[in-house]
């Protein structure tokens, strides 16, 4: 039974992690994070590194660590029926919802905006998706060997590209650090923590990591211990990778508002930059690079959801649900980026927590004899915290002021929870109650999860 694996499969394998990782949010959040914070930059980014880098990291080992065969299998330890509403809502999160048409938004924003008039953009919008989502459908439907291919090529295209980029700015910065908008001026380091919900990786991994796992087990490792140190070894290279990608694009954000003010998205500060430095050609073809990138992302989410929708319903056939989440993906793409990602971070401020709570109880699992006790409350408590913060940003996003019926609850819990205003409200008291239970369950017969 093989141990080990060689360096050039690990580096091979977290290179192939990587470019599932690597989408349009990695693009446009650190460039956006880094126009913001500004002169806070450092601590925006280490928080954001956290959550954007860590938590992806934590998922594939968890992945590894639990032996679970998928996502919807790990989450049953708390309840079957939660883990079928937790994973489709992780799917359809980073699926039609939000993650899909940003891909189709962001290749736009970068491609194709920059050359356009202020009228025409809304049609330019529509006409553009139309065509890029009727691509991914035939992909979609016809699987073929091209989309590896593209994808096997394109990932090391956009980092070349990228590192170039990235080094002209460090030599040759674009101007110099600015004051951090409001939001920057007082803990820059929460801010960029919750910023780094938005890549959406940490949702990902819990898909990615069976891939992973699945890519070890055929080059012949199949012990427990030696797939979680494959795992955290090919991990490793694909975090890294995204963490020095995220700096570089963080700091060319921060030097570039300066010549070009801030933006309401990080698309045009990437093309923009381009532009500076290579002129209409270097962007042309940084465009051309990121609509093929988001392209053969937007086929990869498209066959993941229609392949686990299928397995929940078998009555709808694969090419349906492909066809339909298309359809809708579309709709929602021509909605714009700047309201995707509005309308993305309430369902995130919800989603995460329970996902990362997911992760911790899979890795303190053996201390409680795996019983489901200690799941299902630690859940039940940050289910309730996470979904008032959910209404609260969407709220937020609404424009509303005030809280309306659940103010008092806001209340509470501002006056209650440490971190709340933070946005971590839900960390201690899943804790404390992982502690308490654990303990209940350590010394008493508990029954296991099926």
């Amino acid at each position: 039974m093989k141990e080990k694996l060689s360096f050039s499969s690990y580096f091979i394998i977290g290179v192939m992690l990587f470019a599932l990782f690597f989408g349009a949010g990695n693009l446009i959040f650190p460039a956006q994070l880094g126009q913001a914070s500004g002169t806070s930059l450092w601590p925006a980014v280490i928080g954001f590194l956290i959550t954007g880098v860590g938590l992806p990291l934590l998922g594939i080992l968890a992945m590894g660590f639990s032996g679970s065969k998928d996502l919807q299998d790990l989450a049953s330890r708390v309840n079957p029926s939660y883990a079928v509403l937790f994973t489709s809502l992780l799917y359809l999160t980073i699926g039609p919802f939000f993650a899909a048409p940003r891909t189709g938004a962001v290749a736009f924003d970068i491609a194709i905006a920059p050359h356009l008039g202020e009228g025409s953009t809304q049609l330019a919008l529509f006409l553009f998706t139309l065509v890029f989502f009727a691509i991914s459908l035939w992909f979609s439907l016809n699987p073929a060997k091209i989309v590896d291919n593209v994808g096997k090529y394109l990932a090391p295209g956009i980092v070349v590209l990228l590192a170039i980029l990235l080094v002209l700015v460090v030599f040759k910065p674009m101007g110099s650090l600015q004051a951090p908008l409001e939001a920057y001026q007082t803990g820059a380091f929460t801010k960029g923590f919750l910023e780094g919900y938005n890549t959406m990786d940490a949702l990902a991994s819990l898909v990615f990591g069976i891939i992973v796992i699945n890519a070890i087990r055929s080059l012949g490792v199949t012990s427990k211990k030696g797939i979680l140190r494959a795992t955290a070894k090919t991990g490793v290279i694909a975090i890294a990778l995204l963490g020095i990608i995220y700096v570089g694009i963080a700091y060319l954000g921060a030097v570039s508002t300066e010549a070009f003010g801030v933006f309401d998205t990080g698309g045009p500060v990437l093309s923009s930059a381009a532009n500076y430095y290579f002129g209409t050609l270097g962007s042309i073809l940084l465009g051309i690079v990121i609509i093929l990138a988001c392209l053969t992302t937007n086929i990869g989410l498209m066959t993941a959801c229609g392949e686990y929708f299928h397995r929940l319903f078998p009555k709808f056939s694969y090419k349906t649900l492909v066809v339909f989440f298309t359809v809708l993906t579309f709709v929602i793409a021509n909605f714009g980026l700047s309201n995707i990602i509005s309308y993305s971070i309430p369902v995130l401020m919800f989603l995460y927590p329970l996902a990362i709570v997911l992760m911790l109880l899979t890795f303190l699992s053996p201390l409680f004899r795996h019983a489901r006790l200690v799941y299902v409350s630690t859940i039940v408590v940050t289910f309730f915290i996470s979904i008032v913060d959910g209404l609260k940003t969407l709220y937020g996003s609404l424009g509303i002021e005030g809280y309306g019926w659940f103010q008092p609850i806001v209340t509470f819990y501002e006056n209650v929870l440490p971190l709340y205003n933070e946005g971590l409200g839900w960390l201690v008291p899943a804790l404390i109650v992982i502690i308490l239970t654990g303990i209940v369950a350590h010394f008493e017969k508990v029954s296991e999860p099926a």
